[in-house]
């Protein structure tokens, strides 16, 4: 049996009906969105089927997406008795490895997704911002030239560590394709492409959305996880004592996607990861970092049936 990594999906790579064939064909996933939709208090399926664009806000992304991956978690954890090693998301993911894991509650946890959302709505409307993907980085000259075009006036830096073969930078539109030209002119980027995101996330440009977040943070209970989850902020595990201050912080610190993957393979025995939740993102981060690790993903009925195939095939 593998010995697996669960992995939660981050915001970016929602789609329109997400979720919805699972919703109409399996009781235990429909339940767990009706769960969310009134602890949340958001009718998440219709924000899920997106006739009016609601999924490109972040204010409904949020609770939308990870009612998904942990929809599709509780589906798992009846049908399989799967080897689960370790989990953890990147950035919004990490709320669904925290509920999987029982840090935190799941009403509780959908409600406070729902705030979250709304805080970092309020940033990304605030503040003109945008993210640029750096293919093919030399990190150390990404890090330098953002140093070196930052200002408080229009800040510019790294974001996400996703892996040896992508970085992510955020800050001013100004600030962010100045950077963007000079890295592609001094070949420290084989390219640079903008990403479609509601804002900087993880930038300094969040930093009302860290108070906001810390003071509402303050009113929720958390447990240790039963399942070791590996925090995106610290490339290490999450406890009881650390969580409440993390998730504050996180929203305006970068991401190390590449140094939770590098944990678990050191401290766990490990031989592949499973994407829960919408596209195959982090997968392919996975194989850009460790090409020997099982890759699988679920993200609708045609997924979830053939992850079952593979395992009965085994």
């Amino acid at each position: 049996m593998e010995k697996l990594v669960l992995l939660f999906s981050g915001q970016g790579a929602q789609y329109s009906e997400m979720g919805l064939d699972l919703y109409q064909t399996d009781s235990l996933f429909k339940e767990k969105i009706d769960q969310a939709s009134q602890a949340s208090g958001l009718d998440l399926v219709e924000i899920l089927a997106n006739k009016a664009g609601q999924l490109e806000k972040t204010a409904y992304v949020q609770p939308a997406l990870v009612a998904v991956s942990l929809g599709i978690y509780a589906m798992l954890a009846r049908d399989f008795d799967l080897d689960i090693r370790g989990m953890f998301g990147l950035s919004l993911g990490e709320y669904g490895a925290l509920m999987a894991s029982g840090a935190l509650d799941f009403e509780a946890g959908m409600a406070l997704l729902k705030d979250r959302g709304a805080y970092m709505q309020a940033d990304a409307d605030a503040n003109e911002s945008m993210l640029a993907a750096v293919l093919g980085p030399d990190v150390a000259q990404v890090e330098a030239v953002c140093q070196a075009i930052s200002t408080a006036a229009n800040p510019v830096g790294i974001a996400n560590y996703n892996s040896p073969k992508q970085v992510v930078i955020g800050g001013s539109p100004q600030a962010v394709l100045k950077a963007s030209e000079e890295l592609t002119t001094a070949g420290a980027a084989k390219k640079v492409v903008p990403l479609k995101v509601s804002g900087a996330f993880h930038t300094p440009l969040f930093k009302n959305s860290s108070h906001k977040l810390a003071a509402r943070l303050e009113a929720v209970t958390f447990k240790e996880p039963a399942v070791t989850v590996v925090s995106n902020t610290l490339g290490q595990p999450f406890t009881k004592a650390n969580l409440a201050e993390t998730l504050s912080k996180q929203v305006c610190l970068p991401t190390h996607f590449a140094d939770c993957v590098k944990y678990l393979l050191t401290t766990k025995e490990v031989s592949g990861v499973l994407e829960i939740g919408p596209g195959e993102t982090l997968s392919k981060f996975v194989k850009q970092i460790d090409r020997k690790l099982a890759r699988y993903h679920i993200e609708d009925l045609a997924t979830y049936q053939a992850f079952g195939e593979k395992l009965r095939g085994n």
